[in-house]
């Protein structure tokens, strides 16, 4: 799962790969911006992204991108 957040007052948004479902990403922005205020999701690799609410511009949640790699031969 690829989750992307907008950050305000910032030009690059912040990409991870996540193990989670989308229905649970949703959840935990959801539950960042009406609870304390701090997203924190984690990546496949566990390693955590901590964002204030106040400065998340959007969220993408899509399936990964699964880049091909190499040449097809069309006949």
């Amino acid at each position: 799962m690829e989750v992307k957040i907008g950050v305000l007052h910032t030009p690059r948004e912040i990409v991870l790969e996540s193990t989670l479902s989308p229905a649970d990403v949703e959840k935990s922005v959801r539950d960042a911006l009406a609870g304390d205020g701090v997203l924190i999701l984690e990546d496949e690799k566990g390693r955590r992204v901590v964002v204030p609410a106040n400065l998340v511009a959007y969220v993408e949640i899509a399936e990964a991108d699964h880049r091909r790699v190499g040449f097809a031969v069309g006949g």
